[in-house]
């Protein structure tokens, strides 16, 4: 019958929501399995922002500049320049930071597979004792009546002696 429980997908359920019905339902939910690690994670799903960086408005027409203004915007750009080579440092260090963590989240994930497969391997090899055991349950009905009959053929004979021993007394 377990045969046909595991083709047809129909068996025992008692309606319980923890119960594990191994009909070949399951809870991989494409959600969940596809979630991103953050919020803010670009992805095809999540497209997030397409946001820049502009310090300095666009000059949109011809235009003088004064002295002071050029001065200014020389000391921005001096300024900005530095900013941008340590922002460059430092994008580099999030770069490696996001390999790294990828590394580990691969790592950790083919850990996962490991144990998902050796669990259904361990698994597999309860069933098969289970089965294993349940084909020798006649077996042990059997040797149970056998050892039935020998105590019951014991307390006979026992009975017997007793008697002849009373009787010869």
């Amino acid at each position: 019958m377990g045969t046909v429980f595991n083709r047809t997908g129909t068996g025992g359920n008692d309606n319980s929501q923890d119960k594990r019905t191994y009909q070949g339902d399951h809870n991989l939910d494409i959600d969940t399995t596809l979630k991103p690690t953050d919020d803010n994670v670009i992805s095809p799903l999540n497209q997030n922002n397409w946001e820049s960086i502009r310090t300095q408005s666009v000059v949109i027409s011809p235009t003088y500049f004064t002295k002071e203004q050029a001065d200014n915007l020389k000391k921005l750009a001096r300024q900005k320049k530095l900013e941008a080579t340590q922002t460059k440092r430092a994008y580099k260090s999030l770069k490696t930071l996001e390999k790294t963590d990828a590394t580990v989240h691969v790592e950790h994930r083919n850990y996962q597979k490991t144990v998902a497969k050796s669990e259904a391997t361990k698994q597999r090899s309860n069933a098969s004792l289970s089965r294993q055991l349940h084909r020798l349950r006649p077996e042990y009905v059997q040797m149970g009546k056998s050892i039935e009959r020998a105590e019951s053929k014991a307390e006979r004979r026992i009975t017997e002696l007793k008697a002849k021993v009373e009787a010869a007394i």
